[in-house]
């Protein structure tokens, strides 16, 4: 049972409307970033490591290589400075976590993608 003050916090915050997608789908989250009196938008485009929580509470991990680097991040679902998420392919994985990807470099490190069939 969750405490008063967690459900009144809930209560207040709003979810846009995204697009579904779950662990091994690559995304491009648009992000909101104010610098001073200046905003700019950010594209942040990887994978999706995992989906956590539910609800107004449910975060994602999103991992992409920079540079060489690997580079995570994590978004809360219901965060404001969050523009737009568009989802460029649809990954298949078997496991809801795919953490083995942070060990895996160049090709290996590939998933495979799920192909829709165009209908007549």
């Amino acid at each position: 049972m969750k405490s008063p003050l967690i459900q009144f916090v809930e209560n207040q915050v709003e979810v846009k409307d995204f697009p579904q997608f779950k662990s091994g789908d690559t995304i491009t989250v648009t992000y909101k970033i104010i610098e001073g009196n200046k905003e700019r938008l950010q594209k942040f485009q990887g994978v999706v490591l995992q989906r956590s929580g539910e609800g107004k509470l449910a975060t994602f991990t999103v991992r992409k290589i920079s540079n060489n680097i690997g580079v995570e991040r994590i978004f809360p679902i219901a965060d404001p400075m969050i523009e737009s998420i568009e989802v460029n392919k649809i990954g298949s994985v078997r496991r809801a976590r795919i953490f083995y990807l942070r060990g895996l470099r160049g090709k290996k490190a590939r998933i495979k993608e799920v192909i829709k069939k165009k209908e007549n």
